[in-house]
């Protein structure tokens, strides 16, 4: 079987474009709704959790247990997901002056680490 990364969708309306960019580096990937991820798939090699038109303080906003998923693959969150993944982990996740969409500027805190 082929491995994949699975796309977890909270809503976003860039998700279909996040999985485009994905198999354009030549990797295999499906979209899942937020809360049917696919526990009985061995092939899977990492997860992505998109974003979503809410906030994680919404009380309509779309959650879900990721502990085992957190735990057994790599996850990276985009925009709503890293939100998720910080507010779950005890983080704060506070509204910036001005929503963003799309392309912006990105600031580094780590000139040793190029990840941060």
């Amino acid at each position: 079987m082929q491995e994949k990364i699975i796309i977890l969708d909270f809503g976003s309306q860039t998700t279909q474009l996040i999985g485009r960019r994905v198999r354009e580096l030549d990797t295999y990937c499906e979209i899942f709704p937020y809360n049917k991820f696919p526990h009985d798939d061995e092939n899977i090699k990492g997860v992505i959790l998109s974003g979503s038109p809410f906030s994680v303080y919404d009380a309509n906003a779309f959650k879900t247990d990721l502990s085992k998923i957190r735990k057994q693959y790599p996850v990276l969150g985009i925009c709503y997901g890293a939100q998720f993944m910080a507010y779950t982990d005890g983080g704060k996740v506070e509204p910036a002056g001005t929503r963003e969409y799309g392309r912006t500027h990105l600031v580094s805190f780590s000139k040793e680490n190029a990840l941060f």
